[in-house]
């Protein structure tokens, strides 16, 4: 194991919290920081975000977003999912609405994930590129070890 650890070199980035009603929420969050709420967007296209849930490909597996900056390089995301198959999804109908996942800006996604996954045990549950083509996500399980799901955050530019 790298003696500075998997992830010494990541930028903390977000915690994301998985919703029913993304407008009701975004609100209650923005009364609880002093912000005024931010604007609702898509995730993406498939044929642009290529979304897989453990390794199958998930065209259906969609979601909107709202980000907000809490500080600079930290934010709050929320995330409502449709109805369909997702990492999302399978949260809230198990569990119920809240938090969801910790975010980590890394400079190599796929390399860090298979990292968590030798060290940890961390499997792969979602994964895809941002909606904007300009980086990739991927959601890991490590629960047993970590006791959370994290996300890692790729930008792919440069």
């Amino acid at each position: 194991m790298n003696p500075q650890g998997i992830l010494s070199t990541a930028r903390f980035s977000q915690v994301g919290f998985v919703c029913n009603d993304i407008e009701e929420t975004k609100k209650k969050f923005a009364l609880l920081f002093g912000i005024e709420p931010v604007l609702t967007q898509d995730c993406g296209k498939y044929e642009i975000t290529k979304t897989e849930v453990f390794g199958k490909p998930a065209p259906d597996a969609d979601s909107v977003l709202a980000f907000m900056n809490l500080t600079p390089g930290v934010q709050l995301e929320l995330i409502q999912p449709n109805w369909a198959h997702s990492v999302w999804r399978d949260w809230i109908t198990e569990h119920g609405e809240g938090i969801h996942h910790i975010a980590f800006g890394v400079d190599d996604a796929d390399e860090t994930a298979k990292e968590l996954m030798e060290k940890f045990g961390a499997v792969i549950e979602q994964r895809g590129i941002y909606g904007d083509g300009s980086g990739q996500y991927i959601y890991l399980d490590c629960f047993k070890e970590l006791k959370c799901r994290i996300e890692l955050l790729q930008s792919f530019r440069k």
